[in-house]
Order: C-alpha cells, then sequence, then structure tokens
C-alpha cells in the first residue's frame, strides 16, 4: 500500500477568502452612502417644514437682494416645476423615484469600493429622492380650490438680472443635482474593477 498517492493539501476557497477581503471596503462604502443619504434626506425634511411654517402665508425673503430669495411655492411636478398641473404626474413620479431608489441600492452593492465619492454621489440621489417622495406621499394643500399633493419649493435664484427667476427648488433638488455630477464621472472612469483588483479576488 506504499505505493498509494499521498493526499494532496485542500485546494484554497476561492469564495470565502475574495468576499471577507472584500467586506470591510464594501461596508465602508454602504455607511458612506448611507450617512449621505440621512443627512440630505432629515436636511430636506427640515427646512421644508420651516418653509412651510415660515414662508407659506408670507412674502419673500430676500437673502442676497436681485439674486437670492426664499420664497414658497407648491410644486405638484417634479424637480424644478417639471409637469406641473398634469394630474398623471403624481403616480408618474412616486414610480420613478421608487425605481430609481431600488437602482441606486444595487449599485451600492455592485460598484468597485476604492473611491467614496461614488457612493456619496449615490447617498446624495437617494437622500434627495426620499425627500421629494415624502412629500408627494403625505403633503397636501389646497391648490384652486381643490386638494393636491405636492413637493414644497422654497429657493429662487436669479442667474441673469432682468431675466425671469431659475424655478424654486429644494434642498432635495440640490441633493440630487450633486449626486448626478458625482455620479456620472465615477461610472465613466472608476465604476469597472481594476483588473489587478479582480485578479487578486480571484486568486485570494
Amino acid at each position: 500500500m506504499s505505493d498509494m498517492p499521498e493526499p494532496s493539501p485542500s485546494a484554497p476557497s476561492l469564495s470565502a477568502p475574495s468576499i471577507s477581503a472584500a467586506e470591510p471596503g464594501r461596508r465602508r462604502a454602504v455607511i458612506a452612502a448611507t450617512v449621505t443619504a440621512v443627512f440630505f434626506l432629515g436636511f430636506d425634511l427640515w427646512t421644508k417644514a420651516w418653509a412651510w411654517d415660515v414662508l407659506r402665508e408670507a412674502p419673500r425673503m430676500a437673502v442676497i437682494k436681485k439674486w437670492f430669495y426664499f420664497d414658497f411655492s407648491f410644486n405638484t411636478g417634479s424637480a424644478f416645476g417639471f409637469l406641473r398641473g398634469h394630474d398623471f404626474s403624481r403616480p408618474l413620479f412616486i414610480v420613478i423615484t421608487l425605481a430609481t431608489i431600488v437602482y441606486m441600492a444595487m449599485l451600492v452593492r455592485k460598484l468597485p469600493v476604492e473611491r467614496l465619492y461614488g457612493f456619496i454621489a449615490i447617498g446624495s440621489i437617494i437622500g434627495g429622492a426620499l425627500g421629494n417622495l415624502h412629500d408627494r406621499l403625505f403633503r397636501q394643500l389646497e391648490v384652486a380650490g381643490e386638494l393636491k399633493y405636492g413637493v414644497v419649493d422654497f429657493i429662487q435664484i436669479y442667474y441673469v438680472q432682468g431675466s425671469p427667476a431659475w424655478p424654486n427648488f429644494n434642498i432635495a433638488d440640490v441633493a440630487l443635482v450633486i449626486g448626478v455630477i458625482l455620479l456620472i464621472p465615477y461610472l465613466m472612469f472608476h465604476g469597472e474593477p481594476r483588473p489587478a483588483a479582480t485578479a487578486a479576488a480571484v486568486t485570494a
């Protein structure tokens, strides 16, 4: 029986080490996205509550005269007043918002974790989306004798003197814009795993 082959050492596991090695970075990315989303959601809801209580029945408030005002408006459309006044806009944008949040959550699980700014971008989008979703689901105001759901906007900016102001917006819209501006270059330049990192995960 001496010619029996000696047992070979057990083959290394390909999955467990790679997963465990990825967990700290993934956890950090999830925390970054979550903290950013919670920050923008809380800041947005707080400022909307302030605008609802202070600005709703008051004249606009000058922050920088001729350039920057706080002016209450009730938006039954989407960001920056798009599709305002159309009955189908509320269910349409609720569905779009939910789909966006689900897609962003999927990106958090899949994207490379070497650079956190992409996850800060995702958190900004999720926080902004949830802020406006809250208003579309729960906030109502009588408009032209009819009770309607809508979003509180209160930031008014004049980019060029003598021209109409940009459509009123809110902190959620700011978060969405910041998120998109950050996410586009992240997906373009850093959205794919680096070859070295991929090879290391496979051979670990």
